[in-house]
């Protein structure tokens, strides 16, 4: 990893983590403390509201069940009713009718009330009527109305409305096939009621005996549709009941009077429940709100959050997972499900505790609180039974709202410390790197790829005092040193030559004056291979001075515009002569190629180029010599049949000793091919070796810059080239 990475991964977190944690911890606590508060006030207010009910049980039989959806309401009818298959006198607010079935034999129902009476009030769809045959005893052979429910001795009732053309209906009490009547045929006088033939079928009126439907927990109204006049069979049977092994509950709805004073009693925002011993709910009033009040106004901080909404709410997610995560038991997990804390709480009350839990449903969290209701017993071992209980529930929309604002503004907190610890990072990070990177390419620039020093000391972060500071003093001084080096193999070339020549002159004096005093051809054969020696050694000490030399010299060369063209023309000529035993093709460009260089240089360069050739090519093999141009620039190729390059010396071959020649009796030291690349260098050019496509032999190709200048007199030109030596 990158430096500007390493300082990110180590202070990123204690601006993104620490700091919001440490605030989120007041608030966890702030929370709990918030949260016992509004229990302990639910509870109580829960406590206030029992006090009504304590030691009155008969109050309830004043409260109906809460009806659930597959009940069946009888709503209070406000007038009285005449039983003629309008229902006129009903109005509008009870008259709710509640479809059952769909086509031929459905029905709707309305069911109303008036003290101790229980009205119904059916409009059937039936597109054949089939009227009773009083010549029958048997009553399920027709169109009929069903009743089904629970009496008073907790024995299933069985009664049956005949359907006639428009006038009274007859009511019998059932056996339990539902085929003869139960007795003997008698009319059931509690059960009256009309009906009516409409256009669609039947509009039937009928009422019963509150006191005769016993516990009112089992209530079913049904209509057997028969179609065929002749079979009258059952076509088919819409009941109300959910299912066949089901039935619908009559929840009989009255105007108490006793909760009323509890809407004015202050208790706004929240929703008051009382449930029986047997968990059914008997009355409510009020509601908490629903409504999402969790986005705060635009505040200050809300302003700047704006800037930041989308970090903000991640950060608000992660706390809030954690938050979740961790919660010890003064914040019970709010994601459980809703009907269970309900039913804890329930449970709770009606075995005499008084208890509060949290509890989410949908997007909303509440508070919900239970106290028991208590009856005083005088001969009971246990002096107060519980007789119901209270529920009151409350959202927490007060207090998420207060923790909302402020994990926003610690979410706003957060970001602001990321982007401030962020760009301050980012710019000590970057401020780093811009210095190592300066100083990194400082000293790759101090040595060339050939591993010469081109400058002798450093200049940026010499004055620093830190660290990179140190770095830079040292290698300046590593680089200072390796100059004084360097100048010293530089110098020791020409130092040798002269140091040993001195000696060599006097052997070679020496050797002269022995072959003139000793004669004879052994004597003369031993000294002439002394002299061969002594040459060979000069030389040696020639060509080094030469190569340390030849950097300096060439820098203070004086260059002409030359035609290199007719140049390397000249010189091929030239070698064919020198070199009678090798063969030499010269191709190149029609015309005049221009070139800014010192033409003897070039010249040496050829040299070296094609006595290289000479010592590697394959025997009775040409030696191509090519010029081309490319641009502004021109290549010379020398290439030869022969060995080819082997891949881990290509990089190496122009560098000075080295040499790739097996033989060790000859006199090379791997100077040839690092003398063309200082040359042409020195021209502005470069030089590399490759193997031919078709693997048969080595090309070195050189590349110079083109002139833009005329060409010289052709005098000049000729002058030049017998100046130069091959």
């Amino acid at each position: 990893m990158r430096l500007t990475t390493k300082l990110m991964l180590v202070g990123l977190p204690l601006a993104l983590v620490l700091v919001p944690w440490v605030a989120y911890a007041v608030l966890d606590y702030m929370e709990h403390a918030f949260v016992q508060l509004q229990s302990d006030h639910q509870r109580g207010i829960a406590g206030d509201v029992a006090m009504l009910f304590h030691g009155h049980r008969e109050l309830f039989d004043d409260l109906p069940p809460v009806p659930n959806e597959a009940d069946l309401v009888a709503r209070p009818i406000a007038r009285e009713v005449w039983v003629n298959a309008q229902a006129s006198e009903w109005g509008d607010e009870t008259l709710v009718q509640r479809r059952f079935g769909a086509g031929d034999g459905s029905f709707t129902l309305s069911l109303g009330t008036r003290p101790g009476r229980v009205f119904a009030y059916m409009e059937i769809t039936d597109d054949v009527r089939v009227y009773r045959n009083l010549d029958v005893l048997r009553l399920d052979n027709a169109d009929q109305v069903r009743i089904s429910y629970t009496g008073n001795d907790g024995e299933v009732g069985r009664v049956a409305v005949t359907l006639s053309e428009s006038g009274d209906t007859t009511a019998y009490t059932m056996d339990a096939a539902w085929e003869f009547a139960d007795s003997g045929g008698a009319p059931l006088n509690d059960v009256r009621g009309f009906v009516r033939e409409t256009a669609a079928g039947y509009a039937l009126e009928l009422r019963l005996r509150l006191d005769m439907l016993g516990s009112r927990e089992f209530f079913v109204i049904s209509f057997v549709d028969v179609d065929d006049p002749v079979a009258r069979g059952i076509r088919k049977v819409t009941t109300t009941a959910p299912s066949e092994t089901e039935s619908s509950d009559l929840v009989v709805v009255r105007s108490p009077e006793l909760l009323r004073p509890l809407d004015n009693r202050g208790y706004q925002g929240m929703q008051i429940r009382v449930i029986d011993a047997q968990k059914k709910e008997r009355a409510e009033r009020g509601q908490f709100r629903t409504d999402d009040r969790l986005s705060p106004s635009p505040t200050g901080f809300a302003r700047v959050q704006v800037w930041f909404d989308v970090v903000a709410d991640k950060v608000s997610a992660v706390l809030d997972w954690v938050r979740r995560r961790w919660a010890d038991d003064l914040n019970p997990p709010i994601d459980a499900d809703a009907v269970t804390i309900e039913d804890q709480v329930i449970a709770a009350a009606l075995a005499g505790e008084s208890t509060a839990l949290r509890r989410r449903m949908g997007e909303v969290e509440t508070i919900l609180a239970g106290h028991p209701i208590w009856e005083e017993q005088e001969q009971d071992a246990d002096p107060r039974v519980v007789i119901g209980m209270i529920a009151v529930e409350q959202n927490l929309d007060d207090i998420l709202l207060f923790q909302r604002q402020m994990f926003d503004r610690i979410a706003v907190v957060a970001v602001l410390s990321f982007v401030v610890v962020l760009v301050t990072l980012v710019l000590f990070a970057g401020r780093l790197t811009w210095r190592i990177r300066g100083l990194r390419r400082e000293v790759t620039e101090a040595i060339d790829e050939y591993g010469r020093l081109r400058v002798r000391a450093l200049t940026g972060g010499m004055t620093a005092g830190d660290e990179i500071g140190d770095l830079a003093r040292s290698v300046s001084n590593m680089l200072a040193r390796l100059d004084q080096h360097n100048t010293f193999l530089q110098r020791m070339p020409r130092t040798l030559r002269h140091e040993i020549n001195n000696p060599l002159n006097t052997v070679m004096t020496s050797l002269d004056q022995l072959a003139r005093e000793v004669g004879g051809v052994a004597e003369s054969k031993y000294l002439e291979s002394s002299r061969r020696g002594l040459l060979r050694i000069g030389a040696i000490v020639q060509n080094l001075a030469d190569a340390a030399n030849l950097e300096e010299s060439l820098a203070s060369e004086d260059l002409d515009v030359i035609d290199m063209r007719a140049l390397i023309d000249r010189y091929v000529t030239n070698c064919r002569t020198v070199h009678k035993s090798h063969s030499f093709v010269f191709r190149g460009s029609a015309g005049p190629i221009l070139a800014n260089v010192a033409d003897y240089r070039i010249e040496q360069m050829l040299d070296k180029l094609v006595d290289n050739a000479i010592d590697f090519h394959r025997a009775n093999s040409p030696i191509a010599i090519q010029l081309d141009t490319h641009r502004d620039t021109l290549q010379i190729t020398v290439a030869n049949r022969g060995p080819m390059l082997p891949p881990d010396v290509a990089g190496s071959l122009f560098e000075s000793m080295v040499s790739r020649r097996a033989s060790a009796s000859e006199l090379h030291f791997g100077l040839g091919l690092y003398v063309v690349r200082v040359i042409a260098e020195q021209h502005g050019g470069s030089v590399r070796a490759l193997n031919l496509i078709d693997g048969s032999g080595v090309a070195v190709m050189v590349r110079l810059p083109l002139a833009d200048t005329p060409p010289p007199p052709p005098q000049a030109l000729d002058q030049a080239a017998a100046g130069g030596g091959s």
